[in-house]
């Protein structure tokens, strides 16, 4: 069959109306939590001079993203579950799967670089703030940036290049790689190898950068001889290694593979994992977790 695939539909989630109408209801709340909980979490860096430093620059940029990268997922997918939106053209499909691509590789990059300065404060106190000064923080942000966008290029135009000729019918809730390629009347291989190249790349090289980061850190925190210069050590890293603990995670599960034969189901499970739980998770850890996140909490409660 020749015949070009112009719209795909969606299938969501499968069970009742009942069922839908209430995960319509968990991920609303979800979104709202997640951009007002990280949008909180920018206005207080912004308003506070305490807070500018390149540590909590580079949180805002994580949070600036989430936002973004939520946003990108949930009005779609509600549109899926309650029936409204389940048709989509492959050109509207495409582009923003490749987009919450872009964003996924951007957060590897940042919590990379949010790990060398961690590094830095850790391990070279007395340096720290000649080292990570105002522009290299700047610079790091942006290549973070373009970085993410660059390495989804190749995958965006091998994927442009495939030909879809049905069926027509994605088993997700949103347009990802593995749904598509699984449709694709053409060979897949060299994207899935592409695929598989780029994940290493951008996934694994930026966890294993992260890795070495901390083994370096925790190797300083053990020879600090007070407890309490341990603990504030310690405090100051422990929620961004709880935040790329659960990022990783999932991101590896999805996307570090030789095939994108997996199941797609368990695969939309950890999607809804990676794009609900984990933006919503990330500024309730760095609040939490964090004591002058808390302290300037404080403060703006009482200014209210």
């Amino acid at each position: 069959n020749g015949t070009s695939v112009k719209e795909l539909i969606l299938l969501g989630f499968p069970g009742t109306w009942h069922f839908q109408v209430s995960l319509v209801v968990v991920f609303q709340l979800t979104y709202s939590l997640t951009v007002i909980g990280n949008a909180s979490i920018i206005a207080l860096v912004w308003t506070n001079r305490n807070l500018h430093t390149p540590m909590y620059f580079f949180l805002c940029n994580l949070s600036f993203l989430e936002i973004w990268y939520t946003m990108g997922v949930v009005p779609k997918a509600i549109g899926v579950m309650l029936g409204t939106s389940q048709t989509i053209s492959f050109s509207v499909c495409i582009l923003p799967s490749f987009f919450l691509l872009s964003l996924g590789s951007t957060e590897c990059f940042i919590l990379s670089v949010m790990a060398y300065d961690c590094y830095l404060a850790i391990c070279y106190p007395l340096r720290y703030s000649s080292v990570m000064n105002s522009v290299l923080s700047a610079r790091l942000a942006l290549s973070s940036w373009l970085g993410g966008f660059l390495a989804i290029s190749l995958l965006a135009f091998l994927t442009s290049r495939l030909r879809f000729c049905g069926p027509d019918v994605i088993n997700h809730f949103l347009c990802d790689i593995d749904s598509c390629l699984a449709l694709s009347c053409s060979d897949t291989w060299p994207v899935e190898l592409a695929t598989f190249l780029v994940s290493i790349i951008v996934v694994v090289a930026s966890c294993v950068l992260t890795l070495v980061s901390y083994i370096y850190i925790i190797s300083s925190i053990l020879r600090i001889q007070s407890a309490r210069g341990r603990k504030k050590a310690f405090s100051t890293c422990s929620a961004h290694l709880s935040v790329i603990t659960i990022w990783y995670g999932s991101t590896m599960f999805l996307y570090v593979k030789p095939s994108a034969q997996n199941s797609l189901d368990l695969n939309k499970l950890v999607n809804t994992f990676n794009t609900l739980v984990t933006p919503l998770l990330n500024p309730f850890i760095y609040t939490l977790r964090n004591k002058e996140v808390k302290q300037a909490l404080g403060r703006a409660f009482q200014k209210t």
